[in-house]
């Protein structure tokens, strides 16, 4: 059974920083078939596409409201996925998932993937 299990969400003031982690089990997901991706959602709107990257690492694609402040990374070793949040706004808060698919290419659609952890909130003050 796969699981992917988000953690390191919290309260955090306007330009800090923060590092996610998703670690996945059941599924090794560290070929170039599958494409880890983060989401976010914020209360009363829909959940939008914030990063992604390849299983096999090298290609990745962000949201253009996340470019240059968020990275996204893995590590095959440990099966775990990244989500490096640096200068963070209060427009950032949201409950932040880590989901997964197999695709080729990177999707940046929450419908196509398939692969959901539970979710961490991050909450950005002002």
């Amino acid at each position: 059974q796969v699981q992917l299990v988000e953690s390191g969400g919290g309260l955090v003031q306007a330009g800090d920083s923060l590092r996610l982690s998703c670690a996945a089990s059941g599924r090794t997901f560290s070929d170039y078939t599958y494409t880890i991706g983060w989401f976010r959602q914020a209360p009363g709107k829909e959940r939008e596409f914030v990063a992604a990257i390849k299983g096999s690492g090298g290609r990745t694609d962000y949201a253009d409201s996340v470019k240059g402040r968020f990275t996204i990374s893995r590590d095959n070793a440990k099966n775990t996925f990244y989500l490096q949040m640096n200068g963070l706004k209060p427009e950032d808060t949201a409950v932040y998932y880590c989901a997964a698919v197999q695709s080729i290419p990177i999707l940046t659609s929450y419908a196509r993937y398939n692969y959901w952890g539970q979710g961490t909130q991050v909450t950005v003050s002002s």
